[in-house]
């Protein structure tokens, strides 16, 4: 019962939730239906207006199309009609006012034309050349039109070119009377009697015996100039005034300018002078290039100028335009560096010079001749430091270069006491250098004789030997030393190219020496041996060459820097290389004739004989003849071991060829002791060094320390000579002075080829070990 009570209570409480929410739901329906109902009423009248303008619109519409029908059926056409009309009209319009610009230009060159001409007899030049370049203007217009060329413009090009010829000619013709030249022929023009001849007439004012005027200078220079053709014209001045006036005048010392004054013509005339130096000096020259300058500045060169694209200028700008950069070209190179001094002493007298060529510039300037900038000419006086540098170094090559191809056997005698002409330099002690303390010596005491406390070296210790060097290779160095001392003597950086061109000048001496001479050097053995001391010689001055001008204090040379002893090695690689391949070429021959000794075997043959005594007799004569050629020449040292050397190789040619025989009988070897004993004879004969006879028996007593194989060939004619025993006692058991010689199985090859086997021989041979 109780549930059921529950169920109908929960029941009843539902329905009434319902019916509530429905009631809700129905309110608010209400209230949108009463909006709905308000909007409808206010968007209908907005709705009727829009159907209103839409059919306002449609209407419209029908009227545009209505309106674009018509326009495109009558409109359109007239004015398609309308557009082609003007467009012709407007072509027309310009083909008429191209037609009038062209007829007014026509008109205008026309007019131009006839200006000029009467301009032209009125002599008014500058009034013609100005309407000949308006002509020159209006048919380039004409040319320049596109599309419109007109078979007139060939005739008017042709008409304006007549008139410019006729305009250029009578210009030309005026020219001519304003400026004559009374030139020599030109055969021979440059001559000074030639020169003398030449004239420079200006006239300035028309001559009094012609009927029509001149005209001014002026109008005939300015017409020029308006026709482009004034430059052409002073050209040809300017080369002739060149050629006729300037460069004479500084080429020819006797020729100086007599200018001349009448009252229509101005003259330029020359004057021989009898007595005139061989080089004008710069002041000179300055003197009388300015009177030209000054009296063509007057009568003609001042006349200013409309240049177009230039502004207005004076002639005498235009001409020195012209020819200044081949005038000072000549001044410098045919005066200025002619008065360049020789010595540095003279250097201060050159200051006269650059005023000079400063004055002479300023002149120039002031008449418009130069512009301000230009300084060609005073430049090159001021740097005459380095021109003096240059000059003397060019002299001093050349000198040198000239030494170096002269003959190489006119010698002088070199000897310790000789005296040759080098200046005096400083002494040692007198210069700020570091100073040896008094106490030191150079050797160990007692090795020189000394002179009170101090050990004293031999006057002749760092002195050549006595030698025969070329007088050219004397006078090389010499012109070394002086060079040198002039560069001590000028500013550091004169003093540095000075110093340059004295290692040129050796450098050059090892390059072109054994080039030029070399064929003499290769065939002379004389030549190769005075090659030799020369080089020596050089060396020998280059060890001390730059320390002798050290003590110089105001030189750069004083740094010590300044040193040619890098040079020695290669001077005297230089002397000895040429010497012994000359050596080399005497020790060919002394072998070529020794092959031609038939290896000195059979001996007994009369043929064989002779021949080998031949051999032995042209290898003397060689010796002989070296020995002549190089007496007196070489140092005695040199000359000994050179002629050792040679005689050596001979005896030791002869010493193998008979050691290597395999038979010797017992007349063989009696002629081979002969043919030696001729050689042991004579051989030391060859060794003259020295002109005095009685002072070479010395060094021909000397002979076996300069030949090596002296002994060896002495003892090879004992065994030629000696019996079995006399060869073992020899020997001493390899003890004794054969053993020094010869080695044990070359005494035994001997003792075969000397001696027949028996039971002594081998006894003998047994005891050579």
């Amino acid at each position: 019962g109780s549930l059921v009570a529950a169920v109908l209570a929960h029941s009843g409480r539902l329905d009434k939730e319902h019916l509530g929410a429905r009631v809700g739901r129905l309110s608010r329906r209400g209230e949108v239906c009463t909006m709905i109902n308000k909007k409808y009423s206010e968007f209908l009248p907005s709705m009727q207006s829009a159907e209103e303008l839409v059919a306002q619109v449609e209407g419209l519409s029908n009227n545009i199309d209505l309106l674009k029908a018509g326009i495109e059926n009558e409109v359109q056409r007239d004015l398609n009609v309308a557009v082609a009309e003007f467009t012709e009209l407007k072509q027309q319009l310009e083909r008429d006012t191209l037609v009038l610009s062209v007829l007014k230009k026509l008109q205008e060159f026309d007019t131009t034309i006839k200006e000029c001409s009467s301009a032209l007899q009125e002599k008014q030049y500058v009034a013609a050349a100005q309407q000949l370049e308006k002509a020159r203007s209006s048919l380039r217009s004409l040319e320049s039109r596109r599309g419109f060329e007109l078979k007139i413009l060939k005739a008017l090009g042709t008409e304006l070119t007549v008139q410019t010829q006729n305009m250029i000619y009578h210009l030309g013709e005026e020219w001519q009377k304003l400026i004559v030249w009374k030139l020599p022929p030109s055969k021979g023009s440059s001559s000074l009697e030639a020169l003398v001849l030449s004239e420079l007439h200006l006239h300035t004012v028309p001559p009094q015996d012609e009927d029509t005027a001149v005209p001014p200078v002026a109008a005939v220079l300015q017409a020029l100039a308006v026709l482009g053709e004034l430059h052409s014209k002073l050209r040809d001045f300017g080369h002739l005034l060149l050629q006729y006036i300037l460069k004479p005048l500084i080429s020819h010392p006797a020729l100086e300018p007599v200018p001349e004054e009448q009252p229509d013509v101005f003259i330029l005339r020359f004057r021989s002078q009898e007595l005139a130096l061989d080089e004008s000096s710069p002041m000179e020259v300055f003197d009388k290039i300015k009177l030209v300058f000054e009296v063509l500045h007057k009568y003609l060169l001042n006349v200013p100028l409309e240049q177009p694209g230039q502004g207005r200028v004076t002639l005498a700008e235009l001409l020195g335009e012209l020819i200044w950069e081949e005038l000072s070209d000549c001044l410098i190179h045919n005066c200025l560096v002619n008065s360049i001094p020789t010595n540095s002493s003279k250097l201060e007298q050159y200051k006269e010079v650059i005023e000079s060529t400063e004055e002479f510039e300023k002149a120039l300037k002031e008449m418009q001749f130069l512009k301000e900038d230009t300084t060609a000419l005073l430049k090159y006086a001021c740097n005459v430091d380095s021109h003096f540098a240059n000059k003397k170094c060019q002299d001093v090559i050349m000198a040198a270069r000239n030494l170096m191809t002269s003959e190489i056997h006119n010698t002088v005698k070199i000897t310790p006491d000789s005296s040759i002409a080098l200046p005096e330099l400083p002494d040692p002690g007198s210069g700020d250098h570091v100073k040896v303390p008094r106490g030191c010596s150079v050797v160990p005491s007692g090795t020189v004789g000394t002179v009170g406390s101090e050990s004293r070296l031999s006057p002749l210790t760092l002195c050549l030997p006595c030698c025969r060097i070329s007088c050219s290779v004397q006078q090389l160095v010499e012109l070394a030393y002086h060079t040198l001392l002039e560069a001590t003597a000028s500013t550091d950086l004169c003093c540095v190219q000075l110093f340059d061109c004295v290692r040129n000048i050796f450098q050059l001496f090892y390059e072109v020496v054994p080039t030029y001479h070399r064929e003499n050097l290769q065939k002379l053995p004389q030549l190769a041996a005075i090659h030799h001391n020369n080089c020596m010689y050089i060396a020998h001055h280059l060890l001390t060459l730059g320390h002798q001008f050290r003590y110089r204090s105001t030189s750069v040379l004083s740094n010590g820097a300044a040193t040619f002893v890098d040079l020695v090695p290669a001077f005297r690689r230089l002397g000895m290389e040429c010497f012994l391949a000359q050596m080399r070429v005497q020790k060919g021959e002394i072998l070529e004739r020794l092959s031609s000794a038939r290896n000195f075997s059979n001996m007994d043959d009369e043929e064989n004989y002779c021949a080998a005594n031949k051999a032995i007799k042209q290898v003397l004569h060689q010796l002989r003849r070296l020995g002549m050629v190089w007496q007196d020449v070489l140092p005695v040292n040199v000359y000994c071991k050179a002629m050792g050397a040679l005689l050596n190789t001979a005896l030791a040619e002869i010493v193998t060829r008979i050691a290597a025989l395999e038979d010797i009988s017992a007349e063989d070897a009696d002629r081979l002791y002969s043919l030696c004993r001729i050689m042991v004879e004579e051989g030391p004969q060859v060794f003259t060094p020295l002109l005095e006879e009685d002072k070479n028996k010395k060094y021909q007593e000397e002979v076996p320390v300069y030949v090596q194989k002296w002994m060896t060939f002495k003892e090879l004619m004992i065994i030629l000579q000696a019996n079995l025993q006399e060869i073992v006692d020899q020997w001493a058991d390899g003890k004794g002075p054969l053993a020094e010689e010869f080695s044990a199985a070359e005494v035994k090859s001997l003792i075969r080829a000397l001696f027949q086997n028996t039971e002594r021989r081998a006894a003998a041979l047994a005891k050579i070990k």
